[in-house]
């Protein structure tokens, strides 16, 4: 790993232990006595059939029902949400379910969605299968388009309360310093880095300046193609586990394609639906590569961030490499490119 390091990758450099890691005590057996003491009492039976979901940040699991179709239930990372901040995403989502727009909502037991055993918190969903959307299809983004317009009208209705805004401090600087002060940069690439990290988040500054006051909406937050899931009937979008307030576009360039030519006429294809339902601020346009900067810088950190969770040395394996370091700069690097060429469209 890091030459840099005495301790672990991921160790705080001050020298703090090592905390438990978060799911170490969510064992199969504890995660079917958690969803029997919400579903028995109700008589529902799970039947023991359990299948590990791709999730690294919570713990989802597909569970059989001895009577049904299986669920879904997702055991929430501990410290990473408040229940207040948990329950303000299941009720947008619930808000867009009722509103007959294709989310997913947790169910609710008792007059909650949000339910607790053994220290863990869970909720439980119904499930729901899709194939990966085709976003070359030009149908398939104005498809697309029109949903998340539907999504966002219902978004800028009310603000969120208890959950943050995607802002630079907390995608930019705030990652960027965590990285440096715990060690993770590698000496030899340290300064590289310090100075491409710089200039990319002073070209974000600039971008966010061209556009100017842009008023914040709750959003998904993370709505890439993976959190969509597609059926004969159309797309269904799941985990809203990241949603919070932001500029619409977040919810947009996520889908786009990475080539210039070709994300621009994929950006025209969703706005035609997106602006069926809700107006788009063309300023936004000037955020795209903003955005796409503050989410690699952020995703960096994430992984630093849980690197004490045995979940992902087994996933990432060439996190922390002297080559990742330097696929970063380069990454950087272009990015400040980008974000200098200008929006995608002319605004």
């Amino acid at each position: 790993m890091n030459s840099d390091h005495s301790e672990a990758p991921g160790t705080p450099s001050s020298g703090d232990a090592h905390p438990a890691p978060p799911f170490a005590d969510l064992t199969p057996e504890r995660v079917l006595d958690a969803l029997d003491s919400v579903l028995l009492p109700l008589g529902e039976r799970t039947d023991g059939r359990m299948l590990p979901l791709n999730s690294y940040e919570n713990r989802v699991y597909q569970v059989g029902m001895e009577d049904g179709p299986p669920v879904v239930a997702k055991f929430y990372r501990p410290h990473r949400w408040s229940d207040q901040a948990i329950l303000e995403e299941h009720a947008f989502v619930a808000e867009l379910y009722r509103r007959e727009i294709p989310a997913v909502p947790a169910r609710v037991f008792d007059g909650t969605s949000l339910h607790r055993f053994d220290g863990f918190r869970f909720s439980i969903f119904e499930r729901r299968g899709g194939r990966a959307p085709d976003i070359d299809r030009s149908d398939t983004l104005e498809w697309l388009g029109r949903f998340i317009g539907r999504i966002h009208a219902v978004g800028g209705i009310e603000p969120y309360r208890e959950r943050p805004t995607l802002d630079i401090q907390s995608f930019g600087y705030e990652p960027r310093e965590f990285l440096l002060t715990h060690g993770f940069v590698p000496r030899d690439v340290r300064e590289a880095y310090e100075t491409v990290v710089k200039m990319a988040l002073e070209g974000v500054e600039r971008c966010f300046e061209r556009a100017g006051d842009i008023t914040p909406i709750r959003l998904h937050g993370d709505c890439h193609p993976s959190n969509v899931l597609w059926t004969d009937a159309g797309p269904h979008f799941v985990d809203f586990d990241d949603s919070r307030m932001g500029p619409a576009i977040q919810d947009l360039w996520l889908l786009l394609p990475g080539e210039r030519a070709e994300a621009s006429r994929a950006l025209g294809d969703l706005l035609a639906g997106y602006e069926d339902f809700c107006d788009f601020e063309p300023r936004e346009l000037h955020l795209v590569e903003a955005l796409r900067t503050l989410r690699l810088i952020h995703y960096a950190a994430w992984l630093a961030r849980r690197w004490d969770d045995p979940a992902f040395p087994a996933a990432f394996p060439w996190f922390n490499t002297q080559r990742y370091w330097e696929d970063r700069i380069l990454e950087l690097r272009e990015q400040v490119g980008a974000m200098e060429e200008g929006p995608l469209w002319p605004v």
